[in-house]
């Protein structure tokens, strides 16, 4: 493993802003991306997700920003919103280091005149989906004449999606000398021909193509009761957290919804929800306040939650490529991880190509524990206040430890986002912590609570 000093001139400050996130050596996509990047090569890689991509493009478009001009520099194209505030996440944590440097994402779910005020006030760096990008060009409260760097992040998912035009589209805005990243977890026909179009001479980089099989313990079960197998593993396995995919937006509420009534801490994910609901899904699942997830494809990219111990394929995906992100989402970065799928007796043809890497196991052989649920210990309390009213974590921790008397351990993750926090908190202390809070400030000033 290679550490990140041995980048050429990499600021000292940013060395220092990596190793207090923990980043001390580079991925192999990092390691033979960051370079080349910087020396402003284009770049067709192919590499799955969670193997530390972001930072392989996020690390050069941060360090190449020039924030003394208030204009776009780099644009990143994704398929989800999801994946654009996930990446987004990641960039402004390693843009600490750099004064005022600007990320905007751009997506759907949010007015569009919101985004156009804040286009209006100078971005350096734009992160967004190719339909929302679409819509500001169209009206004109987007140009992309500065645009120095395109990044197309998770482009085969962008092309299943139908998004080929659009892509070529908003590429033909930028000028002809730009870079362009290409990153993409399959190397379909559709992306050689993407890449032909927009790439210049581009350098070929291909690291983790291959499902680690020592990571990831690939199982299937033929069954004709999928909801009573589920119960099953859940109650023989008893994962601390658990991600279940349906191909249906349908199947995923009627599923989650018996899962709730057999006493179990879950929530749902799909493309109906609004984004406030989605974003709020996704914090309930990663702080542990929700211990199951049920999903559409939605979720299987751009939901960057750690240590997912099972992954379940409720309903069999439609090919080889959305498995392989779905079950991408257990046995990230050095954690090992299990994903099961369920099949029926007609389904033998169709899931041939899992049955042929997967082993087949038995529902028979499980031990179940019939009391067991998948209870979660935490709820979460939101505060109408984060990062633009200048609340931190810190802030909060102190608050609720020195002021309210509430036990470290006894508070779990908090989420700060630009206008709300969340705070996972031990079911046995929220009660507490709501009622102080009418009458206790954070900061020299009140907030209002509530529970999710």
């Amino acid at each position: 493993m290679t550490a990140f000093n041995t980048i050429p001139n990499i600021p000292e400050s940013l060395l220092a802003t990596l190793q207090t996130l923990n980043f001390t050596t580079m991925t192999e996509i990092q390691e033979k991306s960051i370079s080349p990047i910087l020396e402003g090569k284009d770049i067709l890689a192919q590499s799955k997700t969670g193997s530390g991509k972001t930072l392989a493009f996020g690390i050069p478009a941060v360090i190449k920003t020039d924030v003394g001009k208030n204009r776009p520099q780099t644009i990143i194209i994704t398929p989800t919103r999801e994946l654009a505030e996930q990446v987004a996440a990641e960039l402004r944590k390693i843009a600490a280091y750099k004064p005022n440097l600007k990320i905007l994402t751009l997506y759907g779910g949010v007015p569009l005149r919101a985004q156009a005020d804040s286009l209006a006030k100078g971005a350096h760096i734009l992160i967004g989906t190719p339909g929302r990008i679409q819509d500001h060009l169209a009206k004109e409260t987007l140009t992309l004449e500065s645009i120095n760097t395109l990044v197309l992040d998770e482009a085969d998912r962008m092309l299943d999606m139908g998004f080929y035009d659009e892509i070529v589209k908003i590429a033909s805005n930028m000028p002809k000398k730009k870079q362009t990243l290409l990153f993409s977890a399959t190397f379909p026909h559709k992306i050689e021909t993407l890449a032909k179009k927009l790439l210049k001479e581009p350098l070929i980089v291909k690291v983790d193509t291959v499902q680690e099989k020592a990571k990831i313990n690939e199982l299937v079960y033929e069954t004709e009761d999928k909801f009573k197998t589920l119960n099953a593993l859940i109650q023989s396995y008893k994962p601390e957290s658990l991600l279940v995919f349906c191909n249906t937006k349908a199947e995923v509420i009627s599923l989650t919804d018996k899962l709730h009534r057999r006493g179990h801490s879950v929530i749902d994910i799909h493309g109906d929800l609004d984004q406030r609901e989605r974003n709020e899904a996704v914090i309930l699942f990663s702080n542990r306040s929700k211990r199951i997830m049920v999903a559409t494809d939605v979720a299987s990219r751009g939901l960057d939650i750690k240590d997912i111990s099972l992954v379940i394929n409720y309903d069999l995906p439609f090919d080889k490529e959305v498995y392989t992100h779905r079950i991408g989402r257990t046995g990230r970065a050095d954690a090992t991880g299990m994903a099961i799928s369920f099949y029926g007796p007609r389904d033998s043809e169709k899931c041939s190509w899992i049955t042929s890497q997967a082993q087949k196991a038995e529902a028979k052989e499980l031990r179940v524990d019939a009391t067991f649920k998948m209870i979660s210990n935490f709820d979460t309390l939101c505060l109408n206040g984060g990062k633009k009213t200048k609340l931190r974590a810190g802030d909060i921790l102190g608050t609720f430890c020195k002021e309210i008397g509430i036990e470290n351990s006894q508070i779990g993750k908090i989420t700060i986002t630009d206008t709300k926090s969340y705070i996972a908190l031990h079911h046995t202390v929220v009660d507490r912590v709501f009622k102080a809070l009418k009458k206790v400030k954070i900061k020299k000033k009140k907030y209002v609570a509530w529970v999710l």
